[in-house]
C-alpha cells in the first residue's frame, strides 16, 4: 500500500497481519488496532504527546522488577485488571464475587492449624480480629479440605515484603476447612493504605487527580479440587476509601462487618464472612447424579 491514509490506516496495519498467526492473536490485534487509532483520531494526540507517553512507559519498565510490576499498577489505577477479572470471572450460579489478586501476594504462607494467629509483631494501637466462616457449593452444601490463603498488610500500611521491619510471613497464613467447611484465623484490623505512587503509577495519578489509597481488606484465595478458585478481598465496612478505591476493586458483596466481642473475649473484634465456590462442570454433572 503506497498511499496511507487517515482513512485507510487501521485497514492498511490489519491486513498485514500474517495469514498463519493464531485466530486469538488476530482478534486481539484487530481490536487492538482499531480502538487505538480510533483514540487518537478522538482525542487528537499530538506528536510530542506520543513521544512522552513512549518514555512514560519506559519509565515504568525501569522501576519494574520481580518485587513491583509497575504495568499491573497502571492497568489498576485505569479500572483495566478490575474489569478483566469481572469479564474473566462472571458470577453465574451465585458463586462469591472475586476481584483482583493485587501485587502482593506470596506463595507458600506458614500452613497453620484451624483458629491460629497470623500475627508474628505486635504494633501500638492495633486491634486484633477472629475471623470466622464457612465454605459451601452453591448449592450450600459445606466444602472440606478447601485451602485457604489469607494476606493483609500492617497498620502501618505495610505489607511484610515492603517492610524489613515485620518478620518473614507476617500476616500471611494458610488454613483448611473442616468438615463442616468451617474455617479461622486471627490477624488484625486492616488499615488503608496508599499503593506504591513513587514511579509510573504516581505520575499517572497526578495526571488523573486522583489518590492512591486502598480500603482495610484482608485477601482470601481459596481453592478445593472440583471447583472454580476464588480470589477475593474482604473489606471492613468502617474503613476509609470503600467508595473511592484507587483501583476500583470493592464490591458491596465483599464488606463484612468487625464487631466489638464481649469483654474477656481472646480478641478485641470479630467477624463471620461466608463464601460459597462455583463446581467445575465435572464436578456438577457428578452432583446432579
Amino acid at each position: 500500500m503506497r498511499n496511507v491514509t487517515q482513512q485507510n490506516i487501521s485497514d492498511v496495519v490489519i491486513a498485514a497481519l500474517s495469514a498463519d498467526i493464531p485466530a486469538r492473536n488476530r482478534e486481539i490485534l484487530t481490536s487492538l488496532i482499531r480502538h487505538i487509532h480510533s483514540f487518537c483520531i478522538e482525542a487528537k494526540i499530538t506528536h510530542a504527546e506520543l513521544i512522552a507517553a513512549c518514555q512514560f512507559l519506559v519509565r515504568a519498565g525501569h522501576i519494574s522488577d520481580d518485587a513491583r510490576n509497575e504495568f499491573i499498577l497502571l492497568s489498576d489505577i485505569l479500572g483495566v485488571e478490575v474489569l478483566v477479572d469481572m469479564l474473566d470471572h462472571k458470577v453465574t450460579d451465585g458463586e462469591s464475587e472475586s476481584t483482583v489478586l493485587g501485587p502482593f501476594y506470596r506463595e507458600n504462607p506458614p500452613v497453620l492449624p484451624k483458629g491460629a494467629s497470623i500475627v508474628q509483631k505486635h504494633f501500638e494501637g492495633s486491634q486484633t480480629v477472629r475471623v470466622n466462616g464457612t465454605i459451601r457449593d452453591t448449592t450450600g452444601r459445606p466444602i472440606s479440605d478447601a485451602i485457604i490463603d489469607v494476606w493483609e498488610d500492617a497498620p502501618n500500611g505495610l505489607y511484610e515484603q515492603q517492610d524489613p521491619d515485620q518478620p518473614d510471613y507476617n500476616l500471611r497464613g494458610r488454613f483448611m476447612t473442616d468438615a463442616n467447611g468451617e474455617y479461622s484465623f486471627v490477624g488484625i484490623r486492616p488499615a488503608p493504605y496508599p499503593i506504591p505512587y513513587d514511579g509510573a503509577a504516581g505520575e499517572l495519578l497526578n495526571y488523573m487527580g486522583h489518590h492512591p489509597w486502598r480500603p482495610g481488606h484482608i485477601h482470601f484465595m481459596i481453592q478445593k479440587d472440583g471447583y472454580q478458585g476464588l480470589v477475593s478481598q474482604i473489606y471492613d465496612a468502617d474503613t476509609q476509601y470503600l467508595d473511592n478505591d484507587s483501583v476500583f476493586a470493592v464490591k458491596e458483596s465483599l464488606i463484612g462487618k468487625m464487631n466489638q466481642t464481649p469483654v474477656g473475649s481472646d480478641t478485641d473484634l470479630v467477624m463471620q464472612f461466608d463464601f460459597k465456590l462455583k463446581p467445575l462442570a465435572g464436578q456438577t454433572a457428578i452432583a446432579a447424579e
